[in-house]
C-alpha cells in the first residue's frame, strides 16, 4: 500500500496560499513527460505523491459531509455515481480547483502532455468531486468531445484519489483499454495522492468497471478535472460518452447513447437542441 505521505511531492503547491510558480510547474513536469507523450494505446501518466498530502487530507476532511449531487447515475453502465460541483464546496477545496484552473497548472500540463495552449472549464462541466459507493461502478467509455456551450475541444482529464490505503482487490480501479477494445492495457489502483491524466478523443477507453467493495463500506472518491482547446472544427461530429462492453463479460451495451445519436443524426440541430432536455429528463 502506498501513501507517499513522506515523501517529496511531484508538484508543490503551498498548502496554505496553494501558490506555485511557472517555472517550477515546468520543472515538475518535464521528468514524467517523455513517458507520458510515448504511452500506448493512447497518451496517459500516473505520478505517485502528486502534491502535499496536506492539501488532500483538508479537502477530504471537507468532503466528508457533501451537499446534495449534481449528477447521480443508476444505470447499468455506470451505477452508485455521484458528482459534485466545487463552487458549491467549502472554501479550501474551491481554493484547490481553482489552483487546478490556474496558469501554473495549466502549463504543468502542456509541459507533460505536448499539448498547447490548454483552456479550463470555469463551469466544471461533469468535473469537481466524484464519489463511487459500494457496488458501484462506471464501465469502459470514452468520453464526450465537445463542450458546446464554450465551442471547445476535450482533451485531457485528470484525476487525483483520496482513498487512503486503498487495495486492488476492494475494486475501483482505473482501466486503460486498447482501441480496439480486445485486452486491458494499464490499471491503476485509486490510491490517496495519486493523480492519472490521459489524453482523451474518441477512442481513448477507460473507467473503473470493477465495482466497489471496501469492507467497511467506504466509497470511491477522487477529484476530477477537464481541460479542453480552441481547436473544434465544425466538419467533425460531436458525440456523448461512448460506453464499450468489455469482451468475456457481462457488460451491457449502451442502448441509451445509441438512441440519441440516431436522433441527432435524423433531426434538424435546432429541433434537436430542443428536445435534448426533456429526453434526458424522462431517461431517453
Amino acid at each position: 500500500m502506498l501513501d507517499h505521505s513522506d515523501a517529496a511531492p511531484a508538484l508543490a503547491f503551498d498548502p496554505e496560499t496553494l501558490s506555485l510558480s511557472v517555472d517550477e510547474a515546468r520543472a515538475a513536469a518535464k521528468p514524467h513527460a517523455a513517458a507520458y507523450q510515448s504511452a500506448a494505446p493512447y497518451n496517459h501518466g500516473c505520478i505517485d505523491g502528486f502534491m502535499d498530502p496536506a492539501i488532500l487530507r483538508r479537502v477530504k476532511a471537507e468532503v466528508e459531509t457533501l451537499p446534495e449531487a449534481e449528477a447521480s447515475f443508476a444505470r447499468a453502465q455506470e451505477n452508485l455515481k455521484t458528482s459534485y460541483n466545487p463552487d458549491r464546496l467549502p472554501m479550501y477545496t474551491r481554493a484547490v480547483f481553482s489552483a487546478l484552473n490556474a496558469k501554473p497548472f495549466l502549463l504543468f500540463l502542456e509541459e507533460l502532455t505536448g499539448i498547447e495552449k490548454l483552456i479550463p472549464d470555469p463551469y466544471f462541466a461533469g468535473a469537481g468531486i466524484h464519489r463511487v459507493g459500494n457496488g458501484g461502478h462506471l464501465d469502459i467509455h470514452a468520453d464526450f468531445n465537445y463542450h458546446g456551450p464554450l465551442n471547445l475541444e476535450r482533451r485531457l482529464n485528470v484525476l487525483i484519489y483520496l482513498n487512503d490505503d486503498w487495495r486492488e482487490e476492494w475494486g475501483g480501479s482505473f482501466e486503460i483499454w486498447d482501441k480496439a477494445m480486445t485486452r486491458k492495457e494499464a490499471s491503476f489502483v485509486p490510491l490517496f495522492n495519486r493523480m492519472v491524466c490521459f489524453s482523451t478523443g474518441s477512442d481513448t477507453f477507460h473507467g473503473n468497471p470493477e465495482p466497489v467493495n471496501h469492507p467497511e463500506g467506504k466509497p470511491r472518491m477522487s477529484i476530477a478535472l477537464y481541460y479542453y482547446t480552441a481547436t473544434w472544427d465544425e466538419g467533425r461530429k460531436s458525440h456523448s460518452t461512448i460506453f464499450k462492453p468489455r469482451p468475456g463479460t457481462v457488460d451491457e451495451a449502451d442502448g441509451r447513447s445509441k438512441r440519441r445519436a440516431l436522433i441527432k443524426d435524423i433531426l434538424p440541430p435546432i429541433l434537436y437542441r430542443r428536445v435534448q432536455g426533456p429526453l434526458r429528463r424522462i431517461g431517453f
